[in-house]
């Protein structure tokens, strides 16, 4: 039997960077064109994928990873723009819950966002919600707050605030990205362990094109920081 490894997906490079910094012992495999990296990260054994952006790539991305390692769990990191208007950037929201605000056949009479044989809304791993959130208590750092929420995912990076303001309003969703529910939906079949925890890269006032490029590399930083802080402790 593979060593249990812990599975680390994020969508972008500069997410992968700020991460891969951290890794020892890289060992780099390719499996389905995909490009896994094997390692250490605080004596943990684990591997660190990109999906690239978007819920098919990540969807792809996540079973690739289930079937070629025994997987413990599957952490989902990276960023996210805020539609709580609470949340600033830099701050952190680790997900109780995600769903697929795109999703739509409410022509059959569901509800937005509902998948058959998987519902609407998709809870996170209990134990690993709550590990997770023991670091907000151990947060000595005012720059930013940790939050537990709601996350929307869909096909579109949203830069318009009507948009913005709907998905908000429908789901009560705390911040909005493109990858993490497919991940969630992924993991959810396979009945394997899973947290999505994201970082805000970019304010609720529609301004993304201004301040996503700007504010990524600080975001990746401080979710890859977590990651770390959290693997070491558990």
């Amino acid at each position: 039997m593979y060593m249990k490894r812990i599975g680390i997906i994020v969508a972008m490079q500069e997410e992968l960077e700020e991460i891969k910094e951290y890794v020892e012992d890289i060992n780099e495999k390719e499996i389905r064109h995909i490009t896994f990296i094997e390692g250490k990260v605080e004596e943990k054994n684990v591997v660190l994928v990109q999906c690239g952006i978007g819920k098919v790539n990540a969807a792809m991305v996540t079973q690739a990873l289930i079937d070629s390692y025994n997987i413990e769990y599957i952490v989902n990191i990276g960023v996210a723009g805020a539609l709580n208007p609470m949340l600033n950037i830099g701050d952190v929201v680790i997900a109780d819950k995600l769903i697929q605000h795109d999703f739509d056949i409410t022509a059959f009479g569901h509800s937005k966002g509902y998948i058959t044989g998987v519902g609407d809304f998709i809870q996170t791993d209990e134990n690993l919600k709550n590990k997770l959130e023991k670091l907000n208590h151990n947060n000595k750092d005012n720059d930013y707050k940790i939050k537990l929420g709601i996350i929307a995912s869909g096909d579109i990076f949203c830069t318009d605030i009507e948009m913005k303001n709907k998905i908000y309003s429908k789901f009560d969703a705390d911040c909005v990205e493109m990858e993490g529910a497919a991940i969630a939906q992924v993991c959810y079949l396979n009945e394997i362990p899973f947290v999505v925890m994201r970082s805000i890269s970019d304010s609720p006032n529609g301004k993304n094109a201004i301040t996503f490029d700007k504010f990524l590399k600080i975001a990746s930083k401080r979710i890859a920081n977590l990651l770390v802080e959290f693997i070491k402790e558990n």
